[in-house]
């Protein structure tokens, strides 16, 4: 299960888009302050450092979205976990 894009919301909400075609919104804000998930707690990173990196949500630690040195949490839970939702760009377009 591959994602392709995200949009961080400031609320902890995580738009996921997926290559099936499948929207999920994810809020992570369980995980936030928890282990290696701590640099979440500054809003300015998890909203500025929010991308895909190995076919899944992820923040990069160094802001060169080097694979290696990120954090990321499974696609499986969050497509599983995720709750569907419609495109939230589709107004814009």
């Amino acid at each position: 299960m591959e994602i392709v894009q995200v949009l961080p919301k400031d609320n902890y909400n995580v738009f996921v888009y997926f290559v099936d075609g499948k929207i999920k919104k994810y809020d992570v804000s369980h995980l936030v302050g928890k282990g290696v998930f701590s640099k979440l707690n500054n809003l300015d990173f998890y909203m500025n450092n929010c991308t895909v990196l190995n076919g899944t949500l992820a923040w990069t630690l160094d802001g060169k979205y080097d694979k290696y040195n990120c954090i990321d949490i499974d696609p499986y839970t969050i497509y599983e976990k995720g709750i569907d939702v419609e495109d939230p760009l589709a107004h814009i377009a």
